[in-house]
């Protein structure tokens, strides 16, 4: 392939992506703006129906999107995988490790070490207008749109040769993305939401199975509103 067609194919790839992110956003947004409406039931509920509309037709055409990457290009052959007492127990491990990691930073948080992020703020505020159905994105929604996303669809665009160099970045910069998406600022906060991605993305890899990555981003999020 010429420079110039590896430059527009990947400027392309570029642009679906962003454009799969402002979907997901879109959709998330929708729902927020139901929320702001609380107080007048009739409205609330008919822009939570179009918000729940939505968000069907985002995840369809998200999950859609990478299925058909797989079937067109998988050189690390992710899909699903055989469960295995083995699979299990690295699955916990990697579980208790991230559960450690949030420990440290929610430490670091309550000493005023660092300040509580942005997104978490935002996050507790949906929670109070629309406690059902934010705790239901959250928790459900949210880790299936963004594994879609930042792992399964992003390492099928970019970095997607199988060998230890593009695995390590893909790993590495998948992480930094969502860190990024959850803290628009260099920061500390930053990394810490970036060090979460990571331990997401490693699963994906790891597992070469996107139930795996959806399932920690599951258990992290519930883990985090209890």
């Amino acid at each position: 392939m010429s420079p110039s067609r590896y430059l527009g194919t990947k400027a392309l790839q570029i642009a679906k992506w962003i454009g799969f992110l402002i979907i997901y956003l879109f959709a998330s947004a929708t729902l927020e703006v139901a929320g702001d409406y609380v107080h007048n039931e009739f409205l609330s509920r008919h822009i939570l129906g179009v918000a729940l509309v939505v968000t069907a037709a985002a995840l369809a055409l998200i999950a859609w999107r990478y299925g058909k990457q797989l079937d067109a290009d998988n050189p690390r052959r992710f899909g699903k995988s055989k469960l295995t007492r083995q699979k299990i127990a690295q699955f916990v491990l990697i579980f208790v490790l991230m559960v450690a990691f949030q420990m440290l930073w929610s430490y670091l948080i309550s000493k005023h070490i660092l300040a509580i992020p942005d997104n978490q703020k935002a996050v507790e505020a949906d929670q109070l207008r629309l406690p059902v159905w934010n705790a239901i994105f959250s928790v459900i929604l949210a880790p299936i749109f963004e594994e879609l996303i930042f792992r399964g669809i992003f390492m099928n665009y970019f970095f997607n040769k199988d060998n230890r160099l593009n695995n390590i970045l893909a790993i590495v910069i998948s992480g930094l993305l969502f860190g990024y998406a959850h803290e628009l600022q260099f920061n500390v906060n930053w990394l810490m939401y970036s060090g979460l991605g990571c331990f997401l993305s490693y699963t994906y890899m790891h597992f070469r199975d996107i139930r795996y990555s959806i399932g920690l981003h599951f258990l992290n999020n519930f883990v985090s509103m209890i």
